[in-house]
């Protein structure tokens, strides 16, 4: 159903304070901002993917999806509008040591994949601020004005939680037997041109994850075609994509997600043995970040799944959790590691400080 823009965020904020579930997206390039309003507070799982709703997953492949079913929900749609300019008064809350565990741990992954059969590791953090006033309307707005070329949403569900993001990386775009993914890997600050020079230490990495995707999906897909390596950029920073499309041969949703997720991009190679130093290791729960998200059959039985980068989560006490993270590899360099997950970090805080 499409409303006016002031009707849209209203029936929003009227399920937020009525603690029913719902979720808020702007796709890609798109002028249509999106939304489901579940219509009680049950908690959903997809079980065969053959499902039709909004999909919010973790990382761990072993726990459950969670659904917001398109047969329990109102869906409504407006126009996207001018941003928001609302400003938020953020506080950094700082822990002992947090960049030395860090650097720590980079050099300690670094040591595991120089003595193993492991070729990367993404490891992750998280950071903590606290907000005097969160307005996650104001939030969603200001995300979608500022990266357009992203996948930006509001989720929430009062049993599980508050999640804001704005993800520059596709997972899986399904549409009839139709199938495009990509590769996305490294990272450096824009500086004003995407024309710039990459190093070893990324193309090696951005190259792992092209091949690692597409020998994964050969057993399920046809007519594989791959693009050239190519510098994207997403909001204040770079990265070098691979576009990967063709066509699924006789296989489910359910297994091309299976076949993908989690990408080399968000957790490593081999998967097992990357995920398995991650869970033991990296010290906290990512939950839903580095996970994905989207559409599920619906929209003329569309796909649209997005790998879960550049989000924040919404806990008690006026705290936000940023999620930040960077493939390892042999070469890496743990101090510059460091760096890269505080430029990332403070792409997300410049939505809200800015």
């Amino acid at each position: 159903m499409k409303v006016s823009s002031e009707s849209f965020y209203n029936k929003v904020l009227e399920h937020f304070n009525t603690k029913l579930p719902f979720v808020i997206y702007n796709k890609p390039n798109s002028n249509r901002i999106s939304g489901l309003l579940q219509k009680n507070d049950d908690v959903y799982n997809t079980v065969n993917y053959k499902e039709s709703g909004f999909i919010f997953a973790p990382f761990d492949v072993e726990k459950e999806a969670i659904l917001i079913p398109l047969n329990h929900s109102e869906s409504i749609e407006c126009y996207k509008e001018v941003t928001s300019k609302n400003v938020f008064s953020i506080k950094n809350i700082s822990y002992p040591s947090e960049k030395e565990n860090h650097i720590h741990l980079v050099e300690k992954t670094i040591n595991e994949i120089k003595n193993s059969e492991i070729k990367k590791i993404v490891i992750s953090r998280k950071k903590e601020v606290l907000i005097e006033e969160f307005d996650f309307v104001s939030i969603f707005k200001k995300l979608v004005f500022k990266y357009p070329q992203a996948f930006c949403y509001v989720w929430y569900h009062p049993k599980v939680g508050l999640w804001v993001g704005a993800t520059p990386e596709t997972l899986l775009t399904l549409n009839n037997k139709e199938f495009e993914t990509m590769a996305l890997a490294g990272t450096q600050k824009y500086e004003g041109s995407i024309n710039v020079l990459w190093g070893e230490k990324e193309k090696e990495e951005q190259a792992l994850v092209t091949s690692s995707i597409i020998e994964n999906i050969k057993p399920i897909a046809s007519a594989i075609d791959v693009s050239e390596v190519q510098t994207v950029k997403a909001g204040s920073l770079l990265h070098l994509k691979t576009a990967i499309k063709g066509q699924i041969e006789n296989a489910s949703i359910k297994d091309f997600v299976s076949s993908l997720h989690p990408t080399p991009a968000v957790c490593g190679l081999p998967m097992k043995a990357a995920k398995d130093f991650i869970i033991k290791n990296e010290g906290y729960n990512r939950e839903f970040y580095t996970g994905f998200l989207g559409a599920l059959n619906f929209e003329n039985e569309k796909t649209e799944l997005f790998v879960n980068l550049r989000c924040m989560q919404y806990v008690e006490n006026k705290k936000l959790a940023l999620y930040v993270g960077g493939g390892i590899t042999k070469d890496s360099n743990a101090t510059l590691e460091w760096d890269e997950t505080e430029n990332k970090t403070k792409t997300m805080l410049d939505v809200l400080t800015k």
